[in-house]
């Protein structure tokens, strides 16, 4: 069950609580459920109960224990308690379930994973300044509402600057509205168009003005061409690059991504092999033909952890960046992604090293490279930026 999943879930309950006429409260349009904070119960948290109290003229308490008996018999929750104040938090069932419906997700959706439709009824309108920063800006945005949904029209104040095209900045119309827009109002870049492309060429220019906050100034300098780890976008395009470079290799040595629901005793040869600090496997098996990763569960150490856990996030990332008209929290979201990634690859190596052979480990490993690197491809499409296969 993914975060998206346990919201509609929690949603579900409001809903069959109020139609069964034991929660007096109108439905909210969602429900935000987040990761609960360290030393916290559960694997997700959220305060709806609290939301709810006042309109229901019932402590929150209350309300958390007519949602609790609701949610707990759902698929894919085991365990539902009352903390706090009236907060609920959850614990997933099967969590290596739960992650297998992540990595198929994206493997289905492919680059629009985390796309949605939750703006379907919204119609937006764009106005800015004829401005580099501002155009970029507001052309970025409209992809992230289009992405959950919504239709979009954007204007600009006065004709479009010529070198916008280079990039990928449209327009749909010029002049002053008739009636007052929502603005797109970034501290202004303080160079035109022509001289970002001049130096930095136009994905290293949509990054350094799309990366700092609409309220931040953007820093445009030549550090965005450094080919290194200090740069977070080569960071960001040379993880993906490698998750590519991955599964060109595993194909290379006769392999492919796929889950590894390990039912039965695993041989010693899957288990342990290769010499390789790390390398077949994922945690200590404590014999001889034990499974060593659990019914059902993947060959994953707890670097894996988080970089599972950002995939799993990422359709909230999205919507959130989409509601907010803020491309920068795509930015960092990728970032975060592409450390998690190298954390990732250099614990849990997907191809075999020396004379091993390819595992299950090897191929569970390589499904989630592969998810990691599709949702770096498809976050930077979405600023408009390229992902290249190979740098």
């Amino acid at each position: 069950m993914t975060p998206a999943d346990l919201s509609r879930t929690v949603l579900h309950a409001v809903r069959r609580a109020v139609d069964e006429d034991a929660l007096r409260a109108p439905v909210p349009a969602r429900v935000r459920v987040e990761r609960t904070r360290p030393g916290g119960s559960g694997d997700y948290a959220c305060a709806v109960a609290l939301q709810l109290a006042g309109p229901a003229a019932l402590p929150a308490l209350e309300v958390a224990a007519i949602l609790r008996e609701r949610v707990a018999a759902e698929p894919g929750v085991g365990r539902v308690e009352i903390t706090g104040p009236g907060f609920l938090s959850f614990t997933l069932d099967a969590p290596a379930a739960g992650d297998r419906a992540v990595l198929d997700a994206v493997r289905e959706q492919g680059l629009a994973y985390g796309h949605g439709d939750a703006l379907r009824e919204e119609i937006l309108q764009f106005h800015h300044a004829r401005e580099v920063r501002a155009a970029v800006t507001a052309h970025a945005v409209r992809r992230l509402v289009v992405a959950q949904g919504a239709r979009v029209r954007v204007s600009c104040e006065e004709a479009s600057d010529p070198d916008w095209a280079r990039l990928g900045v449209t327009v749909d119309a010029h002049g002053t509205p008739p009636v007052p827009l929502t603005g797109v109002r970034p501290v202004p870049a303080g160079v035109t168009a022509g001289e970002l492309l001049e130096r930095l060429g136009p994905d290293a220019a949509r990054w350094g003005l799309l990366r700092p906050a609409g309220h931040d100034r953007a820093a445009l300098g030549p550090e965005l061409l450094v080919q290194g780890e200090a740069n977070p976008l080569f960071r960001v395009r040379y993880a993906h690059a490698r998750a590519r470079a991955l599964t060109r290799g595993a194909a290379l040595l006769g392999f492919t991504a796929g889950h590894a629901p390990y039912a039965g005793p695993v041989p010693d040869s899957e288990s342990h092999a290769g010499t390789a600090p790390g390398a077949g496997h994922a945690q200590h098996t404590p014999g001889a033909g034990h499974t060593p990763y659990g019914e059902g569960s993947l060959p994953y150490d707890g670097a894996a952890r988080p970089l599972l856990d950002l995939i799993a996030d990422h359709p909230g990332v999205l919507l959130a960046a989409a509601r907010h008209r803020a491309p920068d929290r795509v930015a960092r979201q990728l970032e975060a992604v592409a450390h998690a990634f190298f954390d990732f690859h250099d614990s849990c190596p997907p191809l075999p090293a020396g004379d091993e052979k390819p595992s299950a480990a090897h191929r569970a490993r390589l499904a989630l490279a592969e998810a990691a690197g599709t949702v770096l491809a498809g976050g930077l499409s979405l600023l408009g930026i390229r992902a290249p296969e190979h740098l």
